[in-house]
C-alpha cells in the first residue's frame, strides 16, 4: 500500500493564513540548470556549491519520497561534489512541528530538508519555523519561472515559503465497480439518489485524513453552485445539507484512504469518490482490481493539489546551497518528468516541458497500461481552483468531524 497523501491537515493543527507573495524574476544569464554551478559566486553568504560533499536528511510528511526520490538519487549520481547521500524519514503531517520545533529552538538541525503538503508546511509558516527561500534565493530558484499555470497558482498559496515540486489536478473523480453499478452518476444529485437505492455501498474517508475525501469535500461547492466555494463557515450552505442526507447512506467513515481502496477491492464498496492518482495508482500496484472503473462528473472544476519543499531555520551555508542547487535541478523538465511515477500523483510534473516522453520508461508503461485515455483531455477542459487557504481548510474539517462525521469515525 502507497503512502498517505498530503495535506492530511488534523483540526487540532491551528494553521495560519499563509503570506502570498510572487518570487522575483531571475537574471538572464543563467547557466544550464543540469549542471553544478560555478564555485566563486556568493549570494547572500550562501556558496553556490558547498565547500565539500554533504549528506542531506529529508523528512517525508507527504508520501514525496515516491515522486521526488529518483530525482533525488539522480542528482546525487550527477553531482557526488555536491551531496554525497541522502537519508529519508517518514512521518505523518501533525507529527512534523514538534519534530522540527526543538530542533530550530535549539539551533541544532538533524532535519535539513522537509517534504509537505500545505498543511505541515503552514503549520510550520505559523511556528516560524521556515527560512523564506523562494523570496530570499529567487534567483537561484529560477526554473520556479517554468511552472505550468496551475501549479504556479499552488506556489503562490505557498507564498515564500515552500517551493512547489510536483503537482497534479486531483479531482474529484468517481471510481465504481462495473459489475454493480450499471448507471453511473453524472451529477451529485444523481450521486445522492445512487446511494439512497443502494445504502452501504457508497462511501469515502474522513477528508482530514483522506487526499480523495478532501478533494470530494472540496469539490462540492462548485458543483452544487453554494455562494462561497472558497468559505466553508459561511458560503457552504448547499454542501453541508448535502453531506448531511448523504451520510445517512454511509455507516462510517474510514479514517485513510487504503481503507476505502480495501473496501472497493473486497466489494464492501461500489461507488467512491477519487482522484487521478488515486485512481490510477492502486491498480498498478495491484491492490485494487484493474476492471475497477472511473467517471468524471459532467459540470465540476477541478481542485488541485501540490508538495512542497521547505527548508528549516539554521541550516548550514553549505547544506543551504545544496539545497538550492537540488531543488533547481528538480525543476527542470527531464528531471520532473520522474514525477509521472506509477499516476500517484497523475501527471505529476509542475514545468512545462515535463511530457511523458521524458519520463522513465516504466512509468510510461504504467500510465499506459493503467491510465485513462480521456484524462488528459479532461483535464485540459475544465477549470481548476486552489484548494482552501489553509485556516479555512481547518475550518472545513472542524465542521465536518462536528456536523457529519461525528460518531462514524475513529478520531485520531
Amino acid at each position: 500500500m502507497r503512502a498517505q497523501r498530503p495535506l492530511y491537515l488534523l483540526a487540532s493543527i491551528m494553521a495560519a493564513g499563509l503570506i502570498v507573495a510572487g518570487c522575483s524574476a531571475p537574471g538572464s544569464e543563467e547557466p544550464p540548470a543540469n549542471a553544478a554551478p560555478s564555485s566563486s559566486a556568493d549570494d547572500g553568504g550562501i556558496p553556490e556549491t558547498p565547500s565539500k560533499p554533504v549528506t542531506l536528511n529529508i523528512l517525508d510528511v507527504a508520501g514525496n519520497q515516491k515522486l521526488t526520490g529518483a530525482m533525488i538519487d539522480q542528482f546525487v549520481a550527477d553531482h557526488p561534489d555536491i551531496i554525497s547521500g541522502v537519508t529519508w524519514e517518514t512521518a505523518g503531517a501533525p507529527d512534523l512541528v514538534g519534530t522540527v520545533k526543538p530542533q530550530v529552538d535549539s539551533g541544532n538541525l538533524t532535519t535539513d530538508l522537509v517534504m509537505t503538503g500545505t498543511d505541515g508546511m503552514s503549520a510550520g509558516v505559523e511556528q516560524d519555523l521556515w527560512i523564506p527561500v523562494a523570496a530570499d534565493y529567487a534567483d537561484r530558484l529560477s526554473n520556479m519561472d517554468n511552472y505550468i499555470e496551475p501549479a504556479a497558482n499552488m506556489q503562490k498559496l505557498a507564498g515564500d515559503y515552500g517551493v512547489v515540486t510536483v503537482y497534479y489536478p486531483s479531482g474529484p473523480l468517481m471510481q465504481y465497480d462495473p459489475a454493480v453499478v450499471k448507471d453511473v452518476p453524472t451529477n451529485p444529485q444523481e450521486l445522492l439518489a445512487w446511494a439512497k437505492a443502494n445504502p452501504g455501498k457508497f462511501g469515502y474517508a474522513r477528508p482530514a485524513n483522506s487526499g480523495p475525501g478532501r478533494t470530494f469535500l472540496q469539490g462540492l461547492p462548485y458543483m452544487l453552485g453554494d455562494k462561497d466555494p472558497m468559505d466553508p463557515e459561511n458560503g457552504w450552505e448547499k454542501t453541508w445539507a448535502y453531506l448531511a442526507e448523504l451520510g445517512q447512506t454511509i455507516d462510517s467513515y474510514p479514517t485513510g484512504t487504503g481503507q476505502v481502496i480495501t473496501n472497493m477491492s473486497d466489494g464492501t464498496w461500489s461507488l467512491i469518490p477519487t482522484t487521478t492518482g488515486w485512481d490510477i495508482n492502486p491498480r498498478a500496484l495491484g491492490t485494487e482490481p484493474a476492471s475497477i472503473e472511473a467517471a468524471p462528473f459532467d459540470d465540476f472544476t477541478w481542485v488541485t493539489d501540490s508538495q512542497y519543499a521547505v527548508v528549516p531555520k539554521g541550516q548550514s551555508p553549505d547544506k543551504l546551497s545544496a539545497i538550492l542547487n537540488l531543488l533547481q535541478y528538480m525543476l527542470t523538465p527531464d528531471v520532473n518528468a520522474m514525477a509521472y511515477d506509477t499516476g500517484y500523483f497523475y501527471p505529476g510534473p509542475a514545468i512545462e516541458g515535463a511530457t511523458l516522453d521524458k519520463a522513465p520508461q516504466a512509468s510510461q508503461d504504467a500510465i499506459a497500461e493503467f491510465g485513462r485515455d480521456w484524462y488528459d483531455d479532461l483535464i485540459e477542459e475544465h477549470p481548476k481552483a486552489a484548494p482552501l487557504p489553509p485556516a479555512q481548510l481547518v475550518k472545513a474539517f472542524d465542521i465536518w468531524d462536528r456536523e457529519i462525521g461525528s460518531g462514524k469515525f475513529e478520531a485520531k
